[in-house]
């Protein structure tokens, strides 16, 4: 039995609430590896919010990797917090950096393991 993820499996994975994880290369060091918050439809891109002075908003830059567009982090502090505690965490925020850029990433290669499927299986 493979333990490989079905499109669909990928998608709903994708879609539910995790905290990714996000490499971007970064020349004459090693890759620039950090958590990140985001939003993902099935079929779509995956979202993501991150200060445009960043470090990695730099990295992305320079990969051409970013959608340069201005962006309220709400809704994501939302999904991750719930709206009460989404909406406090903005307030407390607020300035942090003065401003946010949406990243877009349309995913190109599945790389997917599902170890659950070896438990159900047994």
């Amino acid at each position: 039995m493979s333990l490989a993820m079905t499109k669909q499996e990928r998608e709903r994975f994708l879609a539910d609430l995790h905290v990714g994880i996000i490499s971007i290369s970064e020349e004459g060091r090693g890759p620039l590896t950090v958590p990140i918050w985001y939003s993902y439809t099935p079929g779509g891109e995956v979202r993501a919010v991150t200060g445009a002075t960043s470090r990695k908003a730099q990295l992305l830059r320079k990969a051409h990797r970013l959608q340069p567009m201005c962006t309220d982090r709400r809704p994501l502090a939302r999904r991750y917090l719930g709206d009460r505690v989404g909406d406090r965490y903005i307030e407390r925020t607020r300035g942090e950096p003065a401003e946010n850029l949406l990243v877009r990433m349309r995913p190109e290669r599945w790389l997917t393991v599902d170890y659950g499927k070896v438990q159900r299986s047994s």
